[in-house]
């Protein structure tokens, strides 16, 4: 990665990171490897402290795996500060907030960091699923304030998405999105709509295989084998819950649901009953599938389910995840081809889903919806117009 004296872009040398968490710190380490001075700060010196030695344990472990050499984690350790106090993030160029889903305390923060940094510095929420409109609502100036989304884990993970509220300058966006290029991401422009592309596009992914599983066609680690055998991808959608955990899960989908109450994005009982029971995945021992202490989870051999209901599963789930991506690209959220790039670098899936579109035909994706919904009561299975129109 270059280093900020030596790149041409918006004149950005300090980046401020607001919260020291497993994602504000993996921003901080991303933007010191690329040569910014990062103030990480958090006002629990507690906190604090966990995320700085966090940074400086990746730093060296990366340097171990070589990764990058010792000289460079020394120098991107040396560009790092810690800073206990708002005010010190005073003269960064760009702040990432990176604090918890709460609406109010991110308009609070965003309130204190409009008073603190200067006139010109571009103010980034890292938030996944709340709207970055409101979150700048009620600023002075909110031209300045767009979403910077990162994945997690942020070093891993080359997906950046770049938001544009209604108010949000361009200047705000490019520099934006060369920030995130010189951080080694790649980064895509959506607009401030729930769940972005990622969040929102994948809804189905879920949602779909918990109604096949409910419906009693297949059983959740048969649904898993499936997508992952049949479709290529990495993980099924129940391992994946697990992973994330059911109540992560569940909060993202109660938010878009809340912010756009649409049919097909109701959250499913089985989600609300598991983490009523505290079945929550991995991180409680026990979700869709049981964990020992210490285990990841092995995948259970499933027995798989005759042929057409294995081919009908699957298009069911990708029919539905091209719909998504359809309805979003029709409302210019995002153009095809970044929510085909989004999904595949933020998730790992095989294909974007206007590239399954491609691979299955628009007539069969759109008869197929056709089919589902004839005998579902309301507007789950509504075709997208622009996959319509295809």
């Amino acid at each position: 990665m270059p280093r900020a004296a030596e790149r041409e872009g918006p004149g950005i040398e300090r980046i401020g990171i607001a919260g020291a968490g497993t994602m504000g710190s993996g921003i901080a380490q991303l933007a010191a490897l690329a040569g910014f001075e990062a103030v990480l700060h958090d006002p629990d010196p507690d906190a604090l402290r966990t995320g700085v030695d966090r940074l400086r344990g990746a730093l060296e472990r990366g340097a171990e795996r070589k990764r990058w050499s010792r000289e460079e984690a020394g120098e991107a350790g040396a560009r790092l500060r810690a800073a206990g106090d708002l005010t010190e993030l005073r003269g960064c160029e760009l702040v990432v907030e990176a604090c918890p889903e709460d609406l109010e305390l991110k308009r609070a923060l965003f309130a204190r960091l409009e008073e603190v940094c200067g006139a010109d510095a571009i103010l980034a929420s890292n938030t996944s699923s709340l709207s970055i409109g409101a979150v700048a609502e009620g600023l002075r100036a909110p031209d300045r304030v767009c979403g910077m989304h990162f994945f997690n884990p942020p070093a891993l993970m080359r997906l950046v998405e770049v938001v544009a509220a209604e108010h949000t300058s361009g200047r705000a966006i490019e520099a934006t999105m060369d920030v995130a290029k010189a951080m080694g991401r790649e980064p895509v422009r959506c607009g401030d709509s729930p769940g972005f592309i990622v969040n929102r596009c994948n809804r189905p992914f879920t949602l779909e295989s918990l109604l096949v599983l409910d419906e009693g066609v297949a059983t959740h680690s048969q649904i898993d084998a499936v997508l992952r055998e049949d479709g290529g991808f990495r993980m099924g959608p129940f391992e994946l819950m697990d992973l994330i955990g059911i109540d992560v899960n569940l909060e993202v989908a109660r938010s878009l649901h809340s912010q756009r109450p649409l049919e097909r994005w109701r959250p499913h009982p089985i989600q609300e009953r598991m983490v009523a029971e505290g079945r929550l995945g991995r991180k409680s021992g026990r979700g869709f599938y049981s964990y020992g202490e210490g285990e990841a989870g092995a995948r259970p051999e499933a027995e798989m389910p005759p042929p057409k209901v294995r081919r009908d599963l699957l298009e069911r789930v990708i029919c539905q995840l091209a719909n998504e991506a359809a309805f979003a690209a029709g409302e210019e959220v995002a153009t095809p081809e970044d929510i085909d790039a989004a999904m595949r670098l933020g998730l790992n899936h095989p294909r974007g889903p206007f590239e399954w579109v491609a691979r299955l035909g628009p007539e069969h994706v759109v008869s197929t919806l056709e089919a589902l919904g004839t005998r579902t009561p309301g507007a789950r299975y509504d075709v997208a117009p622009l996959l319509a129109r295809t």
